[in-house]
């Protein structure tokens, strides 16, 4: 079944270019999409209960032939990011119908597929180099999507990430290569068990510093992460939805297999301070993007520098090398996946209605779109960690790992985090409810069900992930001593 994962939504997205319709297109990529969430949904129980799932493509064995692998880990990560890849397809028809022209819906939906392709890609597949290739599959596609914007400057945003990205691809090739080389294997499990985890050649030390560059540009730390503001903002709705939850998630899951799976944390962080390193810039990144987000009037831009904000979180918890830090960091993740997937999903519904993602247009909109304006307020409750919403489990984990290792401080500076996460929220509530109504708020209707249906089924989850934690963070435990036990 794991090779249906890619099968499907890799051999649905040239079919999609051949029907030629955008109607058509569209039918077929929901059907994928949901069979591949339903594949995804079966393979983590599977692997919950049997342990990793091992598939070798046209029964060549490692090191010859590539192999997929399913864990608690990857499954985890499958399901979600397939999950929410539905979820947003469901919310699409009307605002790709507003936001990209008729012309390319049938070429939106192949493209959409592709990059669904690459990002499932990665999480199954147990080859490093295959794990670049579809990289570049959901970069390249990510690339299109983001150009599909209605102004000027969504070209300019997909050329911008198109330089960071291709940068950031080329030092991942390179730290491929020269672990290749020190070990003539590229399976992921047959490099950690022939590379040096101690103290070896310099070759390790080189690979490793280019693919932890690499991955930071794509997973847009702090201060790596120029292309993703832009990028987040000019991209379509529907396009924002997606990568948003999505893109920065994989590439965290691709890092962090590469120190637990392959490097080793002894490695990272004990022979290198890496721990030390990462727990700054997530620091400063969580300080600065979050400074910025509060004076955007742009919402978009706002939830942009807020995700590079929410990456800083998931790093923190990875340099913690704990279980309960590991686990805080993989369950912000999913929690995050479905808080900010939900939260541009009220933005799209916003700009249905309003035709604006500036905040002095949408003054007094909570009054004739309570809905869409209510959505905005639990989002934004999951956003800044309150009780009972998923953001605060997993901002809770981080805390109580941090108290364990005796670091008050940097606690402090997580609480005092949260607070500038009140400020830019706010800044949004105070304008949707306590706003005289904008020409364009006082003339908009509610959002139509067909788009507020799936945006409550993300920020609803943001509520049920928040008491019913067996899911969300039983998992993401389950996954750190995994991690933690096969470190190598």
């Amino acid at each position: 079944m794991a090779i249906l994962l890619i099968v499907l939504p890799l051999m649905a997205a040239p079919i999609c270019v051949l029907l030629g319709n955008g109607r058509a297109a569209y039918t077929l990529a929901l059907l994928v999409s949901i069979l591949t969430f339903a594949c995804s949904v079966t393979m983590l129980d599977e692997a919950l209960e049997h342990g990793v799932i091992y598939y070798d493509l046209g029964n060549w064995h490692p090191p010859y032939g590539i192999e997929y692998r399913v864990d608690v880990f990857s499954g985890f990560v499958l399901t979600f990011v397939s999950g929410i890849g539905a979820a947003v397809l469901l919310y699409a028809p009307m605002s790709v119908r507003d936001e990209i022209p008729a012309s390319k819906h049938y070429l939106f939906y192949a493209t959409y597929l592709l990059c669904l392709t690459g990002l499932l890609g990665m999480c199954v597949t147990g080859d490093l180099f295959n794990v670049f290739v579809f990289l570049e599959i959901s970069s390249l596609s990510s690339y299109a999507l983001i150009s599909l914007g209605k102004t000027r400057r969504a070209p300019l945003a997909a050329f911008q990430y198109l330089i960071l990205g291709s940068i950031g691809a080329t030092f991942i090739l390179i730290g491929i290569g020269l672990l290749y080389q020190m070990t003539g294997a590229l399976n992921m499990d047959e490099i950690a068990a022939r590379v040096p985890h101690e103290d070896g050649p310099r070759t390790v030390l080189v690979a490793f510093a280019f693919l932890t560059v690499g991955l930071c540009i794509k997973m847009a730390v702090f201060p790596v992460h120029t292309w993703l503001p832009n990028a987040y903002t000019y991209a379509p709705s529907v396009v924002t939805c997606f990568i948003a939850a999505t893109s920065t998630k994989v590439s965290v899951y691709v890092f962090v297999r590469l120190i637990y799976g392959i490097i080793s944390p002894g490695f990272a962080f004990n022979f290198l301070p890496l721990d030390t390193e990462l727990m700054f810039f997530s620091l400063a990144g969580i300080f600065i993007a979050s400074t910025a987000a509060i004076y955007q009037d742009n919402i978009k831009r706002m939830l942009a520098y807020s995700s590079v904000a929410q990456v800083g979180y998931m790093l923190l918890g990875i340099s913690l090398a704990t279980p309960t830090g590991l686990s805080g960091g993989i369950v912000h993740m999913f929690n995050h996946a479905l808080i900010k997937g939900g939260l541009f999903m009220v933005v799209g519904c916003f700009v249905l209605r309003l035709g604006s993602v500036q905040m002095s247009d949408w003054k007094g909109a909570g009054r004739t779109m309570p809905w869409t304006a209510t959505a905005w307020v639990i989002g934004g409750l999951g956003l800044i960690g309150v009780p009972l919403t998923a953001g605060f489990i997993s901002k809770w984990l981080l805390l109580t790992s941090i108290f364990e290792a005796g670091w008050w401080p940097i606690a402090v500076l997580m609480l005092v985090s949260s607070l500038l996460a009140v400020v830019y929220i706010w800044r949004v509530v105070e304008t949707l409810f306590f706003a005289e109504p904008s020409e364009a708020a006082a003339m908009a209707t509610e959002a139509p069900l067909r788009m507020l249906i799936p945006t409550y089924l993300l920020i609803g989850g943001t509520l049920v992930f928040g008491v019913w934690t067996t899911y969300s963070a039983g998992i993401a435990h389950a996954a750190a001593i995994a991690l933690l036990g096969e470190a190598p």
